[in-house]
């Protein structure tokens, strides 16, 4: 029996197995295969990505909707998607807050990727991008209100105080919907502190202009993936402080790290025996003090750089 191809089906296996990839790579701080932290192990994140798939089934089905004009982009409800997600990958592990960031960068990418035509299941990153650029834009107060109610599921660390609508005031729903303030537009309040939120209302730029290539150059010096995504995930985090570690412990610590990060690719990262030793040291301060500094949000964003890479056909 001949293969069919269905996209959305297609899409929903390219971002799980990006998940899959990056918290195979041995990433600094991280869990990863072989280390976790308290109460959380990669058994937790491979449960979460089976957890996900389905809704990233649904918003791409919801694209290829969008793409053939009978649905509007203000009708895929991206928000409610998200906190769905969320809201089972809880059912399914119990390791706390696994992927809520990466839910956050994925569901609307598999929305583009639904709209965005696919030549042998290749994705042409460029319209893919623009199509993400209209997917986020056209976000509802209701959807702002349904990834409120997904922070709230996945608990994540660090929140803090938010200078307005905290997700944490009860009053902040109430507000976005007599006010219609769309789920955009509460990203652009928070996109200043949030590199998850600047990536969404900037279209992307860290994830499309320097972690992806930075992931493509890697992989084509020696074609193995953990060192790629590793070495993708040092340039990342010593260019752009970790802003979930800036929330945590405040934005000198992050850029801290940043430096630290730095230092291992001037050492030749994991190139060289110097690179390896000033790595090992690295990940072992990132471990101290409760994990307060794991890169949580540079995980995120190269787990976008990984889905961009394979639906532009990287296979591992």
């Amino acid at each position: 029996m001949a293969f069919t191809f269905n996209k959305a089906e297609h899409v929903s296996r390219c971002l799980e197995l990006a998940i899959l990839l990056e918290v195979s790579a041995d990433k600094p701080g991280n869990v990863n295969l072989v280390v976790g932290f308290e109460g959380t192990n990669h058994m937790h994140f491979l449960a979460s990505a089976v957890a996900a798939a389905p809704f990233f089934r649904l918003a791409a089905e919801r694209g290829v909707a969008v793409s053939k004009g009978e649905l509007g982009l203000s009708e895929v409800s991206v928000g409610q998607i998200i906190r769905d997600c969320v809201a089972e990958i809880s059912r399914w592990q119990s390791g706390g807050n696994t992927l809520l960031g990466t839910v956050l960068l994925f569901v609307p990418l598999a929305v583009a990727a639904g709209m965005t035509p696919a030549e042998n299941g290749v994705f042409e990153l460029s319209e893919l991008r623009q199509n993400l650029k209209r997917v986020v834009e056209a976000t509802t107060p209701e959807d702002a209100v349904a990834v409120y109610e997904a922070v709230k599921i996945a608990k994540p660390s660090g929140l803090g105080k938010a200078p307005d609508l905290d997700v944490n005031d009860p009053a902040s729903t109430g507000r976005i919907l007599c006010e219609r303030i769309t789920l955009y537009q509460v990203f652009q309040i928070a996109a200043s502190y949030d590199m998850v939120c600047s990536e969404w209302i900037n279209n992307y730029p860290v994830t499309f202009d320097f972690a992806y290539p930075s992931l493509m150059r890697w992989l084509k010096k020696n074609g193995d993936i953990n060192s790629a995504v590793i070495h993708a995930f040092l340039e990342v985090l010593a260019a752009y402080p970790d802003t979930f570690i800036a929330r945590k412990v405040g934005m000198q610590k992050a850029r801290e790290v940043s430096v630290m990060a730095k230092e291992v690719l001037e050492n030749g990262g994991l190139k060289t025996p110097n690179g390896r030793e000033k790595l090992r040291l690295f990940d072992a301060v990132l471990r101290l003090d409760g994990n307060n500094l794991n890169p949580g949000t540079t995980a995120d964003i190269i787990a976008a750089a990984i889905a961009l890479a394979v639906l532009n056909g990287y296979r591992p």
